[in-house]
């Protein structure tokens, strides 16, 4: 008997020892699959051609890897998890299906490769489906832009009409990206909507009030939860910029290197002259305004700056004032007469010097200081003595 009973004690403590052993190797073998993300899938009519796996950073864009689609049209990636989410894309050729990462351990694709960007599926990531849906209003939305900039340039529209058009297009892709940025502003697809483009101009603008409060939300959630993230880090930043902006405390820099040059501007007069911004102001509190004088609200909008030049003329403040007429010689007629600096971009509605002040509509306007810098964004007329008030005391 007592044979017996050693005899079972062994057997069982063997048996436990197996059982912590084998709970030991799942234990470790779920953690490994935590540590890594799995994309894979098919990619019908693409055997042969290569896939590749890239990560977007916050301004760079690195290839982490590679793989030729076998004759099946599978496909399959495994790659080290972020520790926070994190964003990536598939490239074939030059069409791209952008993904996030967050706590996903798989994502399946499914599509072809004659319409891989748009005409494909995804299971195992609500995120990444989300992340399509706003990539398909942005391609929407920018269809949209460039056939009014074409119908534009072919006169078939005059600028009042396609700037009206522009801003609706615009609001439109905002109305429906605000779902996603306030129905969850810690996810990724929040974070996602916020910095989609059309031509190199950000939709959402960090120096619009409204827009502004887009990123706030969006920066605050992500600041309490991944407080070390480089995103965070940049969005914060960008944020806090924005709200001093708005508030008049301080100077746009949104890139690194001398905000005054970043910010300057060259173009040509009546007279064919390269006036720069840098030089009109001479220390002087310089309007930047942005306009077209073949809308048919440029005759008042010039009317209402003409009395608050002439109010302030004397105190130090100048209007260097852009067009962006597409008629060169409407353009020199309408600004003969016109007291302050008239210069005019050539590229019309594709100026580089819109997308550098991130201009989308117009008129818009700028405050720079007797130092050089850009102050204030001004989205009234009506607030604009107010803000010239602020600088000339």
């Amino acid at each position: 008997m007592y044979y017996t009973l050693m005899k079972m004690k062994k057997v069982l403590c063997y048996s436990l020892f197996a059982t912590i052993i084998l709970f030991i190797g799942l234990f470790t073998s779920c953690s490994g699959n935590k540590d890594h993300f799995t994309i894979e899938g098919k990619i019908k009519n693409a055997a042969g051609k290569t896939l590749f796996l890239e990560n977007v950073g916050t301004s760079t864009l690195t290839l982490l890897d590679s793989v030729k689609i076998a004759s099946n049209d599978f496909f399959k990636f495994r790659y080290k998890r972020p520790d926070v989410p994190d964003f990536y894309r598939l490239r074939l050729g030059t069409q791209v299906i952008n993904l996030t990462i967050d706590s996903t351990e798989t994502i399946k694709i499914t599509g072809d490769a004659a319409h891989f960007a748009k005409d494909y599926t995804i299971e195992g990531s609500l995120e990444s489906e989300k992340i399509k849906e706003l990539t398909l209003l942005q391609l929407n939305t920018s269809k949209k832009y460039n056939r009014l900039q074409k119908q534009y340039e072919a006169k078939e529209i005059p600028i009042d009409e396609y700037a009206e058009q522009i801003n609706k297009v615009v609001e439109a892709y905002k109305t429906e990206a605000r779902k996603y940025i306030y129905s969850n502003p810690l996810s990724p697809s929040a974070y996602f909507a916020l910095f989609q483009q059309i031509n190199q101009l950000l939709i959402f603008d960090l120096y619009d009030k409204t827009d502004a409060k887009a990123y706030g939300a969006v920066a605050n959630s992500w600041y309490q939860h991944y407080p070390n993230s480089p995103r965070t880090i940049q969005l914060y930043k960008l944020f806090a910029n924005s709200m001093a902006v708005l508030r008049g405390e301080r100077t746009i820099q949104v890139t690194e290197g001398n905000a005054k040059e970043l910010f300057d501007i060259a173009l040509p007069s009546i007279d064919e002259k390269i006036i720069k911004l840098s030089d009109a102001g001479d220390g002087k509190l310089v309007l930047v305004d942005f306009t077209a004088y073949s809308m048919k609200e440029s005759p008042t909008h010039n009317i209402l700056l003409a009395e608050i030049y002439n109010k302030y003329r004397s105190k130090g403040f100048e209007i260097y004032q852009i067009s962006i007429d597409a008629d060169e010689h409407f353009w020199k007629n309408a600004s003969v007469n016109l007291p302050w600096i008239c210069v005019r971009d050539h590229q019309s509605i594709y100026s580089e010097v819109l997308k550098k002040y991130n201009v989308s509509k117009i008129p818009t306007s700028f405050l720079r200081n007797r130092e050089g810098e850009i102050v204030s964004r001004i989205e009234s007329v009506k607030d604009m003595e107010k803000e010239i008030g602020k600088y000339l005391k």
